[in-house]
This record gives structure tokens, C-alpha cells and sequence, in this order.
């Protein structure tokens, strides 16, 4: 994704592929509508990995993803991996402090 590589990035998936973006209630279904949403994001982007962690077909990735004009955002993606393809995924994309802190939690968290 970082190197905009997505000839490589269609290998890696199926042809019939589906991921799931709860956050904005959208399924994207198909190998090139994948790399096609990828490829056609605004430039600006970079990508830092934070975390990997694989079991079996299972493989969860955190990354942060800034953007010079969108801000930061993180993003959780879980995928399914089989016979060397990710067969589907579901991604939670989320902007840093989108999300407002309730009063009532006030007392016990720190804001950063």
C-alpha cells in the first residue's frame, strides 16, 4: 500500500473478495473495486504499521494512516487469509479524537 504498489496488492487478494467498513456501513465486494478504492484515494497519504498479529487463517493489523490535509486516522482491519489470498476483511477506520468523550468519564481518563 505505502510503496502505491497495486499490481501487488490485487495478487495478495481473491478474486471474490469482500470487505466490510462498519464505520460507514459500506461493503466493498471484488478484487479490483479493492485496489481501485485504494489506488484512488487522495494522495497525501502515508502508512505506519503499529501492530501485526496472525493466528492460523487470522491476521489483524493497527495502522495509522496521517494525511496532510485529513488528519490522522487509525485503522483496525481483520482478514482472513487462505491458500496465500485474503479472502475477506472487515476494517474500522476512525479519525484521532472523532469520537467525544463523555462527561461522566471525565474523572478517570486522561485526554491526549
Amino acid at each position: 500500500m505505502q510503496a502505491r504498489d497495486w499490481v501487488g496488492l490485487g495478487e495478495l487478494l481473491a478474486d471474490d473478495l469482500a470487505v466490510e467498513w462498519p464505520v460507514s456501513a459500506e461493503r466493498i465486494v471484488g478484487r479490483d473495486n479493492y485496489v481501485t478504492i485504494n489506488a484512488e484515494y487522495p494522495e497525501g497519504w502515508a502508512i505506519r504499521v503499529l501492530r501485526i498479529v496472525a493466528d492460523g487463517e487470522t491476521v489483524v493489523s493497527e495502522v495509522e494512516v496521517p494525511h496532510d490535509t485529513m488528519g490522522v486516522h487509525r485503522v483496525a482491519s481483520f482478514w482472513t487469509v487462505r491458500d496465500g489470498k485474503i479472502v475477506d476483511g472487515r476494517e474500522y477506520w476512525t479519525a484521532l479524537g472523532s469520537d467525544p468523550s463523555p462527561q461522566w468519564r471525565a474523572a478517570y481518563v486522561q485526554r491526549w
